[in-house]
């Protein structure tokens, strides 16, 4: 199959073989694409690899042959966000993530909107609130969110309770006579009901979700962790 014009961020890209890549991107019409980029290493071909840099913007031609598609053009459509620090480490994850859990050939626009949202937010102030937005809408888009508004058992989120999330039933109330010993670490309601309603939780609630949506992903991407989780805690131990 031929795919013409689509356009699609880059997510990783690896030296294969002599002179050529192995390119991840996440596509517009047929969502997260595995390309094989021939001859990309040569000298005269310095401009096709500045496209297919992480976080870039493209415009590509392709033919799809089962679990790979063969380059056969690509395009830079801006310029990727120049990203140093946490930034460009978050850049990293969020790129991960879409990796390790969003299936190849399946069209999402809505992962797709995510990513083009998240990619812009990236460089501006607020970072640990884009990374929680973003988790957020993956989840929603691979179908593995939740409602934030209710809990697992159809009662409304009361904002002056604590709450863990559950992977498989969503939001699950913890109790004071629960002896539950992560109560004064979860998330509360009103943070909850904030991001459900895309609105900035308070400072003091942005760790308690961090650590709630971290434990969802976990479950979701097994045994295996992210190597940008192993980056950040190495980074943190220097």
């Amino acid at each position: 199959m031929r795919i013409e014009d689509e356009s699609a961020f880059v997510l990783h890209a690896r030296p294969w073989r002599e002179t050529s890549l192995l390119v991840e991107v996440l596509s517009r019409d047929h969502g997260r694409l595995g390309l094989v980029a021939r001859g990309v290493q040569g000298p005269k071909k310095h401009v096709l690899r500045a496209a297919l840099q992480p976080l870039q913007h493209i415009r590509l031609s392709a033919v799809l042959l089962g679990e790979l598609a063969q380059l056969r053009g690509a395009e830079a459509l801006d310029a990727a966000p120049r990203l140093t620090g946490d930034a460009m480490l978050a850049g990293f994850y969020v790129s991960e993530l879409v990796l390790r859990l969003a299936p190849r050939q399946d069209p999402s626009p809505a992962l797709y909107e995510a990513f083009d949202q998240v990619r812009q937010r990236l460089p501006q102030p607020g970072l640990a609130w884009t990374l929680r937005r973003f988790e957020r809408d993956l989840l929603d888009a691979i179908g593995l969110g939740f409602a934030y508004d209710t809990d697992g058992d159809g009662e409304q989120i009361d904002p002056a309770a604590r709450y863990r999330l559950d992977p498989e039933h969503g939001p699950r109330r913890l109790h004071l006579d629960g002896g539950s010993a992560d109560r004064t670490t979860a998330p509360t309601g009103a943070a909850l009901l904030a991001i459900g309603a895309d609105i900035a939780p308070a400072a003091a609630d942005m760790a308690s979700l961090r650590r709630a949506f971290r434990d969802v992903l976990r479950h979701h991407l097994g045994p295996r962790p992210l190597k940008s989780w192993e980056l950040a805690a190495d980074l943190a131990r220097r």
